[in-house]
């Protein structure tokens, strides 16, 4: 029964000669989806930080001039990001994302024979700590304040990157907690990134929702335990081979309209 379920997902998944990767839900039909109804309020509500509350694009403009206005580029200095923070991971030998984010640049701007210093890279990449807020997240945020949860960040990015990202998008004042992986020191969306979070804010598991723009993350805190919500941004995709998540909306207005609701 879980195969077969599994399979009518992956089906609804691939559309068209090539096999597309698009959304489970068109876009005909974009408003916020409960997948599991039953689901219990959750006492701590979990949130990604970049893509999932801050907007990139800035930073990506920025980092497309550095790699000769190549834009297909910085989508591949960032899954290169990604793959190395859980290389890092996996060998047990923790740095600094920021510093992972120099590195793999580099190594992207090489393989396409661009020559850019370290000391170039540094300047542009500095503006993480600096992203505008998503248009709707504010208020989306304000109204699961008033409705009485608790709001924690789990991010990727350093303590001191957090903190900044925070206060200069003027989104720290919604968070009770502002939680980062380096006190872990192992990147999401290992299962033991989820658990220390829970943890920290002295909850089970099954009473903490992660909501993030990423396949890959609502999909190591699902298999981790927690209930979550996936803010189906453009450009963002579901991983067909992971359980659904609880919540499916294109902007966390959405996600926070189903949580208060139901």
């Amino acid at each position: 029964m879980e195969n077969e379920s599994r399979r009518k997902f992956f089906n609804q998944c691939l559309l068209g000669a090539g096999g597309l990767l698009v959304s489970n839900f068109t876009t005909e039909n974009r408003d916020e989806k409960m997948t599991n109804p039953q689901k219990q309020r959750p006492k701590v509500i979990f949130f990604d930080v970049n893509e999932t509350l801050l907007d990139l694009a800035p930073l990506k403009e920025n980092v497309a001039k550095l790699l000769n206005n190549k834009k297909d580029l910085v989508a591949l200095w960032f899954t290169t990001m990604l793959h190395y923070s859980l290389v890092s991971t996996v060998g047990d030998q923790y740095r600094d994302f920021g510093e992972i984010g120099i590195a793999t640049l580099q190594m992207v701007a090489r393989n396409h024979d661009i020559s850019i210093t370290e000391a170039r890279i540094k300047d542009v990449l500095v503006g993480i700590r600096s992203l505008p807020a998503h248009a709707e997240v504010p208020e989306a945020l304000q109204k699961l304040k008033d409705a009485g949860y608790t709001l924690a960040t789990l991010t990727n990015s350093s303590n001191a990157a957090v903190e900044d990202q925070m206060k200069n998008s003027g989104l720290k004042k919604y968070f009770d907690q502002l939680l980062s992986i380096e006190d872990v020191g192992v990147y999401k969306p290992h299962k033991q990134t989820y658990q220390w979070a829970a943890r920290k804010m002295g909850v089970r598991l099954d009473e903490g929702m992660l909501v993030a723009a990423h396949g890959w993350d609502v999909a190591g805190a699902k298999w981790a335990g927690m209930s979550t919500a996936f803010i189906d941004r453009p450009g963002q995709q579901l991983y067909p081979h992971a359980d659904q998540p609880d919540i499916i909306a294109p902007t966390l207005t959405g996600i926070s309209n189903a949580i208060i609701h139901g």
